[in-house]
C-alpha cells in the first residue's frame, strides 16, 4: 500500500491525524516493531514510549513511521530524516488501524459445514458460518453474520446475537446469552457450573447451578478462560470488557463496562466489579468484594476488602499503591532494622 493511500484511510479513523510528510510516497506491506523495522516497512512510536525506543528514531531504517503529534522533539527529528511520517494524537490507534489494513482477517465462507450437527429447533440467521464438527443444541439461536469455528460446542437454549466470533473448541453452556460483536477465543468455556458445594456430616453436597451467563455487546474472552454460571441468577460481563487468557470468573460475578483483565486474574463468586476497572496479571479478588469504578490493581494484587472508586492498589493484601511502593522500598532494609532493634534491646537490658 502506498503511504498516500494509508494517509487517506487514517483520516477516516480514530487516531487523530495532525500532520504528515509523504516524501517519495513509499509502498509498504509489512509492519514491524520499532526496534526491528527495516526498509519498506512501517512502525510507530507511542506518546509514552520509553527513552530506548525514542532513540531508535535517530537510526531507524523504516520507510514510514507513525509518531506522536505532541512530541515536538521527535517531529523535528522526523523532519530532518529520510523516512516518510505521520503525526497523530494517538499513534498506537493509528498503528492498529494500519494493521487492519495491511493484514485483513481471512475471509470465512458462510454456510454450514457438512460435519456440523444442528439439533432440533435451532434458529440460524443470515450470513452465518458454522465450521466442521460444530454441535449446536436444541432451541439455540444464532444471530446474523456470526462465525462459529471448528469443534465448538453450543448447548441447548443458548442465545447468540449478531456478528459474534467463536473460535475453535470453545464451549458455550445452556442458556448462556451472547449479545452482539463478542469474540470468544479458542478453548474458552462460558457458562460452566459454578463451584458450589455445601459441607454436610456425610461429605460435600452439590449445590445445583441453575443460573446463566450474560455477555453484553463487544465482550472479548481469551483462550482457556472460564466464566461460571451461578446457582441462581446471573453472571454478567459488561459491554466492551476485554478478558485475557487463563482468567477465572466465578459464579454470580458482575463486571461493568469497559474493564480489562490480564492473564490469570481470578474472581471469586459474587464479586462486583465497576466500570473501567483494570486488573493486571494474577490479581485475585475474594468472595463478594466490591471494586469501584476506575480502580487499577497492579500485578499479583490480592483484594480482600471493598475498594473505593478511582483507587490504585497493590500488594497482598491490597493497599494504596503509593503506600505499597514505600513498603517495598523498606523490605530490603528489614534485616538491618531487626539487627538495630535487637542491639537496642540488648543495651537496654544491661
Amino acid at each position: 500500500m502506498l503511504f498516500s493511500q494509508l494517509i487517506n484511510e487514517l483520516k477516516k479513523g480514530d487516531a487523530g491525524l495532525v500532520d504528515y510528510e509523504i516524501s517519495n510516497d513509499p509502498d509498504v506491506s509489512v509492519a514491524a516493531s520499532l526496534e526491528k523495522v527495516i526498509t519498506n516497512q512501517i512502525s510507530f512510536l507511542d506518546k509514552d514510549s520509553p527513552l530506548n525506543l525514542r532513540n531508535c528514531i535517530k537510526s531507524t531504517q523504516a520507510s514510514i513511521l507513525l509518531l506522536p503529534s505532541n512530541d515536538l522533539e521527535i517531529i523535528e527529528i522526523a523532519r530532518n530524516s529520510n523516512f516518510a511520517w505521520a503525526s497523530l494524537k494517538e499513534p498506537k490507534i493509528g498503528f492498529a488501524e494500519t494493521l487492519n489494513i495491511l493484514y485483513p482477517p481471512d475471509l470465512v465462507v458462510e454456510g454450514i459445514h457438512k460435519t456440523a450437527v444442528i439439533a432440533n429447533g435451532v434458529q440460524i440467521g443470515f450470513g452465518v458460518s458454522i465450521g466442521p464438527n460444530v454441535y449446536i443444541g436444541n432451541n439455540s439461536q444464532i444471530g446474523n453474520e456470526t462465525i462459529i469455528h471448528a469443534g465448538v460446542v453450543i448447548y441447548q437454549k443458548v442465545k447468540i446475537g449478531n456478528k459474534n466470533v467463536i473460535h475453535a473448541n470453545s464451549v458455550i453452556h445452556s442458556e448462556t446469552v451472547l449479545k452482539d460483536e463478542c469474540v470468544i477465543n479458542s478453548n474458552a468455556v462460558i457458562g460452566s457450573e459454578g463451584f458450589g458445594f455445601v459441607s454436610t456430616p456425610k461429605g460435600w453436597k452439590k449445590m445445583p447451578q441453575i443460573g446463566h451467563v450474560i455477555l453484553e455487546n463487544k465482550v472479548e474472552i481469551g483462550s482457556c478462560t472460564t466464566v461460571d454460571r451461578p446457582s441462581v441468577g446471573q453472571t454478567v460481563i459488561g459491554e466492551d470488557t476485554k478478558i485475557d487468557n487463563l482468567v477465572q470468573i466465578g459464579h454470580g460475578a458482575s463486571i461493568g463496562k469497559g474493564c480489562a483483565m490480564a492473564a490469570q486474574v481470578g474472581l471469586a463468586g459474587g464479586v462486583e466489579i465497576g466500570n473501567s476497572v483494570i486488573l493486571a496479571g494474577q490479581v485475585g479478588v475474594t468472595n463478594k468484594v466490591k471494586v469501584g469504578d476506575g480502580v487499577i490493581a497492579s500485578s499479583k494484587c490480592g483484594i480482600h476488602t471493598d475498594i473505593e472508586p478511582g483507587n490504585v492498589v497493590s500488594g497482598f493484601p491490597a493497599i494504596s499503591n503509593k503506600l505499597w511502593l514505600r513498603c517495598s522500598a523498606t523490605f530490603k532494609k528489614l534485616p538491618d532494622l531487626v539487627k538495630a532493634i535487637r542491639e537496642l534491646e540488648r543495651k537496654s537490658s544491661r
